[in-house]
């Protein structure tokens, strides 16, 4: 699967739907019950267990899960998640094996798929969406699609009820977050830092920012990912966020053998920092 260049669309962007999705609400209802979000990153296709681990991480605490279909030109993730998807692939992982199992996971919390937008526009983005839908998949991240390029896709996704997350950079301007948060559906997705994703030893001062400036202009629910790298981190940058996405320290986990059991530990001392915490 090599990189093909998405042209912009013609299509405008729609207006966000008004009744808010299933991945949406169940994050509003834990938010409303004073419960800091979490949501593990699991690589799909990686290791023969990848959906057990699916399954752990649900019971380990996470509020949703965000699986990653691989692709062989990851443009934003750093060296641990494309060592995970280029192992994925040369095991035989594919979009469409991918889905196939998440049709056999019943993990009890939203799953959300994470992609590069030459899958879905290499599929057709109206088929894409129906093959979400059919697979019990939620919402959809596509993080090269920028908002003004996403008319098409929007189409497509609402028509089928998938909720598409959109991703606020730290370097967005002021004047375009509230257009970024009107679109998005599921949750907002600040961006940590500047760069690709991975743990770092410390939290950019970039997270606190980008979360305390959307803070400002929605009340969707909030999720800071890239460069969460300990439980420290996610209860650092959870005084100004709804919650985390934790991608980098999973798949690491995955790619070390960890298995099910590794991850399932890996989620509950996430939890149970954020659950500790006096908010």
């Amino acid at each position: 699967m090599s990189a093909t260049t998405v042209t912009a669309t013609a299509t405008p962007v729609p207006p966000a739907p008004l009744a808010i999705g299933p991945f949406e609400a169940r994050l509003r209802a834990a938010r409303a019950e004073g419960r800091k979000l979490l949501v593990p990153y699991v690589t799909g296709g990686l290791g023969a267990d990848w959906c057990e681990i699916v399954r752990a991480a649900a019971a380990a605490g996470a509020d949703a899960i965000e699986i990653g279909i691989p692709f062989s030109d990851p443009v934003m993730d750093g060296p641990t998640i494309q060592q995970a998807s280029d192992r994925a692939l040369r095991s035989g992982a594919t979009p469409q094996s991918v889905l196939d199992s998440l049709r056999t996971i019943d993990a009890g919390v939203p799953l959300a798929v994470m992609t590069y937008a030459n899958i879905a526009f290499h599929a057709g983005w109206e088929r894409f969406a129906s093959q979400l839908h059919d697979a019990n998949v939620a919402a959809a991240i596509l993080p090269d699609l920028p908002l003004d390029e996403a008319g098409d896709w929007c189409v497509a996704a609402d028509e089928h009820s998938v909720e598409t997350v959109l991703l606020a950079a730290p370097t967005a301007p002021d004047e375009r977050l509230p257009r970024i948060c009107e679109r998005s559906r599921g949750f907002v997705y600040a961006v940590g830092l500047l760069g690709v994703t991975g743990a770092r030893e410390s939290l950019a001062a970039s997270a606190l920012v980008i979360a305390r400036r959307l803070k400002l202009v929605t009340d969707k629910p909030l999720l800071v990912g890239v460069g969460i790298g300990s439980p420290a981190q996610a209860v650092e940058v959870c005084a100004s966020a709804d919650g985390v996405v934790i991608g980098s320290v999973v798949v690491q986990r995955m790619l070390e053998g960890g298995g099910p059991e590794g991850v399932a530990a890996l989620v509950r001392e996430y939890r149970t920092a954020l659950d500790s915490h006096e908010w």
